[in-house]
């Protein structure tokens, strides 16, 4: 068994399938884009900038630390910027040899200056796919509802989805303020989007207990939970989440900024991989938590003493629940196995 290491864990093949891609971006490249665009921030010095948008160490609620995405978004209100800012992301994950990331965002906060849903998603989908070019990365847009805004605009976010379908949209998720603003009331969105056989994503179970879970899976239907940190109170829908191989999308260091746990170390994710849960390890937002991939993987092996082979199925596991074609997906599957088999010197291994 080979130790864990960063540089090991930097070379395995990996997914990213909770990322914010107004939640990713370079501090350099928000202090470019407000020099271009004319747009004020808290400050121009790099390191005050940093402490203003990055959570130091840690907030009061998921809702403060929501709202430091004033500052990212305010620069992300022309397609220039969103092509840039999604090439970047897909960027920074194939330097840690993510092969498939997932990148989620919602139209409708990038409209301020009158760009419309439409031109938002090309753009992103033209940053992706240069990145997929010129870095061999893959890549897939997740589209957001937002819970606190209207379940009409859901609904035409959803449409969205819908047009984008074969065209780099691999999904549809509901994020934002959890607490007061129930999944159901967006129902005829996923309505639409399980009509037109779409993957579903739900933040739950994040800043609200398991009846947000609930939900997130038997009124919107979703084949994943974005944290799903709260699970552990609820004993028969955990099984019914590790029964159907629901996927949780981990991410550790946002659920500590946010208050999800009170301490790192009371994180369920020991729990829930012993148990037997399908569980992935994802940044949430690479600038605002201060993070990366190989960060995540490094504080899951310091808190909880995951090792290698633990690791193996952390990594298999993201790619069993990618928003991907069975087949593609299958074969995936195959050669990042055999990859990470052969790295840590395991033979004839089947999965």
């Amino acid at each position: 068994m080979k130790p864990v290491k960063r540089e090991f864990l930097q070379e395995l093949p990996k997914t990213e399938l909770h990322v914010h891609l107004d939640g990713s971006l370079r501090l350099d490249t928000i202090l470019d884009l407000a020099q271009k665009n004319k747009v004020s921030l808290p400050s121009t010095n790099r390191d005050t900038l940093f402490k203003a948008v990055a959570v130091q160490g840690r907030v009061k609620n998921l809702v403060e630390y929501i709202d430091k995405f004033k500052i990212t978004l305010s620069v992300l209100q022309t397609p220039e910027a969103l092509k840039r800012v999604a090439l970047e992301l897909a960027e920074d994950c194939a330097r840690e040899n993510v092969k498939y990331v997932e990148v989620r965002y919602s139209p409708i906060l990038h409209s301020d200056h009158g760009m419309t849903p439409m031109e938002s998603i090309d753009a992103v989908l033209d940053g992706l796919q240069e990145a997929e070019r010129e870095f061999g990365i893959r890549t897939g847009v997740i589209i957001c509802g937002i819970r606190s805004i209207s379940p009409e605009i859901s609904l035409q976010l959803a449409e969205l989805a819908v047009a984008y379908k074969y065209r780099g949209v691999v999904g549809f998720d509901l994020a934002g303020a959890e607490e007061n603003f129930p999944a159901k009331d967006h129902v005829e969105a996923f309505y639409l989007i399980r009509n037109n056989n779409i993957n579903v994503t739900l933040h739950a179970g994040e800043a609200y207990g398991p009846p947000s879970i609930h939900q997130a899976i038997h009124y919107c239907g979703a084949n994943r939970i974005g944290h799903g940190t709260r699970l552990k109170e609820d004993g028969d829908l955990l099984n019914y989440v590790n029964d159907h191989r629901i996927c949780l999308e981990v991410c550790l260091t946002s659920n500590l900024h946010t208050m999800s746990v009170d301490k790192i170390e009371h994180h369920p994710i020991r729990f829930y991989y012993d148990y037997g849960l399908r569980v992935t390890l994802n940044t949430d937002n690479r600038l605002i938590s201060n993070t990366t991939l190989v960060d995540e993987f490094m504080l899951a092996h310091k808190t909880f003493n995951f090792n290698m082979l633990d690791f193996k199925d952390f990594i298999i596991s993201g790619f069993k629940s990618a928003f991907l074609h069975h087949r593609e997906r299958t074969l995936m599957i195959k050669r990042v196995a055999d990859q990470i088999d052969d790295y840590l010197g395991i033979k004839e291994a089947k999965y």
